[in-house]
């Protein structure tokens, strides 16, 4: 049983990645916490949540990761053969996603710790922002490596998230940055991801590029910060997921 009701969302995982820095062949999701792997514990999050559909995007070893969730046939598919970014990763599921018109829940399969509790926050915020994007984001002691929220003038609206190797010294002060977990208004979304480019530092398709793109329609970008980064924080050293599966017990009350 859900905890949440939540059916007329889809989400949307992530979950292509290889994950190089883990140093291993396995595919990044894959890797064990708590005994399960990281992308069955974004997927049962999902459930906790209550979302009517779950696309889950894939790439490396795309045929191993269908397998370890072969018990999931409510699990829908969508593949991204070559690894151009998050912006490209919802490209790739256009197809699975059609003519859906409600709201999209883009979540990371590498974020085992976030819970139900604070994803059902973001789509009660989203919902009665009347956006047409809600990022998700948290402040960090140490913000190297994520992407930055630079916040509109009046601290209320979001204008734009601005990537690290493409950010200057002033944004890379800013302590508050993207979890890249969003709640998209979903045609919204399908009617700008074809404008997208790869022109920056990665020459990758930024979802975050999304938030721009949506505004220049003047449409509406919201923010909500969560109230633990730790639920938040992604996976991608063997030393983090050392560090996730001490928190993840430290939350339970589990000894280590």
């Amino acid at each position: 049983m859900s905890t949440y009701r939540h059916a007329d969302v889809a989400a949307l995982v992530l979950a292509a990645g290889m994950g190089k820095r883990m140093n291993s062949d396995l595919a990044k999701v894959l890797h064990p916490m708590a005994g399960q792997p990281l992308l069955a514990h974004v997927l049962a999050t999902l459930d906790d949540l209550g979302v009517g559909r779950r696309v889950v995007v894939i790439g490396h070893q795309r045929e191993r990761v269908q397998q370890a969730f072969a018990h999931r046939p409510d699990v829908e598919w969508a593949i991204q053969s070559e690894q151009r970014g998050t912006g490209h990763a919802c490209m790739m599921a256009e197809p699975a996603l059609g003519e859906f018109g409600g709201t999209l829940l883009v979540v990371c399969g590498d974020t085992p710790l976030l819970t139900a509790r604070t994803l059902h926050a973001l789509l009660e915020a989203h919902a009665s922002s009347g956006a047409s994007v809600t990022v998700l984001s948290m402040r960090l002691p140490d913000p190297h490596g994520y992407g930055r929220i630079v916040r509109m003038a009046d601290g209320a609206g979001i204008e734009r998230i601005v990537e690290e190797k493409d950010a200057n010294d002033a944004q890379r002060r800013l302590d508050e940055v993207n979890s890249g977990i969003y709640a998209f208004r979903y045609p919204s979304l399908a009617g700008v991801l074809s404008s997208l480019t790869a022109t920056n530092s990665q020459g990758e398709y930024y979802l975050t590029d999304t938030v721009t793109l949506l505004q220049a329609r003047g449409e509406r970008a919201a923010v909500v910060c969560t109230d633990d980064h730790r639920e938040l924080l992604g996976i991608n050293t063997v030393d983090q997921l050392a560090e996730a599966e001490a928190v993840y017990r430290a939350m339970r009350g589990e000894k280590g």
